[in-house]
């Protein structure tokens, strides 16, 4: 389960604990002496680490010293003799997270080190979190270039953002799938004086109801079914930075009312808990849906959206801004050139009229992912409309044209998932059936391939994802 270091020179205490933590499952490195602690730690990793207080040479404290300066993320618990917990308390002081008294008997061993491992699990995590925003916005400003468009609303939009990323209004951006509405939650907490906080994503469309509650906002061990340890939520992750709930108009009711209560009193309850925690995040989220309809239809909650609707941006779709599609294209090629095919450098004029003929019903996301498709394919230094999937060769509507207008009988929403069906159809046909690549192809999780492959009929119901 982990991987533990104890650190004592008696050998029967060392012993005793050693027995007792790999009964719990736990990988144990057991030495005796300070020094031999410090240089296992190097070889490490170790997720904890119990040592004694009074030992010859490097005690206790030195030893918690030396480790959190070399990892301020370590975990460390002491142990000591009921004479000496002032000495304890100075460890503590020094970073350890807790201290045993000896003697003590192996059911507080295990408690206290389920206590540092939860802390341990925390701490990695938000590490894991930052490092990949840190990742991800190494350059700040690679972000802003991936939001290019010299266009009109473009140019409305980025100074919308630049405006509201300086306060902490929560903002709720409106666009279709595909325009990049998550790039302009990361510009937005990048520009913000959250910045050095965390980003946390939650793809709320793709979790279960039960699920993204738990992810939401954490469950305490035992709270239900295969809760064998307590979780910190997305809310407690995100404390002093941004939390982006992606597909927003996608919640259940009943996490509607939870995240409601969450966004007016700044405090939480984990699942099973009923500690209330304090969180200090701004909240950033999208959707793809009209949420003044759903809250007409019912299907959402008109007072949460009246919070969520603070700051309303709106990202415009690929067809209503044509201009900026030769400038995305080369964009995209410069981008994905260097990993995917080094000897392309640009774009020839006859192949962007082929992609100003197309509709685009996947927006930007679709763009990028035809450039990356043509470079795969592409043998000169310059992309041709040889090189581009075979449906854009055809005769597709012109961007200027627009999306058909819907009639009485043909809503919007059947002409979307009509698009939708010959666009994941012509996927599929160009991976040759293989369902990972087809939704490497269109830009998407296979789990969600697999739904809609399912929903269009394109597999029989009940398969699940086996490829590789």
């Amino acid at each position: 389960m982990a991987r533990i270091l104890v650190i004592d020179d008696h050998d029967t205490l060392r012993e005793g604990m050693t027995v007792t933590l790999t009964r719990s499952g736990h990988t144990v490195s057991a030495v005796k002496s300070g020094a031999d602690g410090l240089a296992a730690y190097k070889k490490g990793p170790f997720d904890l680490v119990v040592t004694d207080l009074k030992m010859d040479g490097m005690d206790g404290i030195a030893v918690t010293r030396a480790l959190k300066q070399a990892d301020p993320g370590a975990v460390v618990m002491v142990v000591t003799a009921f004479g000496t917990i002032e000495t304890a308390v100075q460890a503590m002081q020094e970073g350890a997270y807790d201290f045993i008294t000896k003697p003590f008997p192996p059911e507080v061993l295990r408690a206290k080190v389920d206590k540092g491992l939860e802390l341990s699990a925390t701490r990695r995590q938000v590490e894991r979190l930052t490092a990949r925003t840190d990742a991800h916005d190494a350059d700040a400003a690679l972000t802003h270039r991936d939001i290019v468009g010299d266009s009109e609303p473009m140019q409305k939009l980025l100074t919308q953002v630049r405006k509201v990323a300086a306060s902490d209004a929560t903002v709720l951006v409106r666009g279709e799938s595909g325009t990049g509405k998550e790039l302009v939650a990361r510009m937005i907490h990048q520009r913000s004086p959250r910045k050095d906080g965390p980003f946390v994503v939650v793809h709320c469309a793709a979790l279960a109801e039960t699920l993204l509650e738990s992810e939401l906002f954490g469950h305490e061990r035992g709270a239900f079914t295969g809760a064998v340890k307590r979780k910190l939520g997305r809310f407690e992750l995100a404390d002093g930075g941004t939390l982006f709930l992606d597909e927003i108009g996608e919640i259940p009711a009943s996490v509607q009312t939870k995240l409601l209560r969450v966004l007016q009193e700044k405090e939480l309850q984990r699942v099973g808990g009923e500690e209330t925690l304090k969180v200090d995040v701004r909240v950033v989220s999208a959707t793809h849906r009209d949420l003044q309809a759903e809250v007409k239809a019912g299907r959402f909650r008109e007072d949460l959206y009246y919070r969520l609707h603070i700051v309303p941006l709106t990202l415009p779709p690929l067809r209503e801004r044509p201009e900026d599609l030769a400038a995305l294209a080369r964009h995209f090629v410069a981008k994905h050139a260097p990993r995917v095919n080094r000897r392309v450098t640009g774009i020839d004029d006859a192949t962007l009229h082929a992609l100003t003929r197309h509709a685009w019903p996947g927006n930007v996301r679709e763009l990028e992912n035809v450039m990356e498709q043509a470079l795969v394919f592409a043998e000169g230094e310059t992309l041709t409309p040889q090189d581009l999937p075979s449906h854009l060769a055809g005769q597709t509507p012109r961007m200027d044209a627009g999306l058909p207008v819907p009639q009485g009988d043909r809503p919007l929403p059947d002409i979307l998932e009509d698009l939708e069906r010959q666009l994941i159809a012509r996927a599929y046909e160009k991976a040759g059936g293989v369902k990972t690549e087809t939704a490497r192809l269109l830009g998407i999780k296979t789990s969600a391939l697999y739904y809609k492959l399912e929903k269009y009929g394109f597999l029989p119901r009940g398969e699940r994802p086996e490829e590789a």
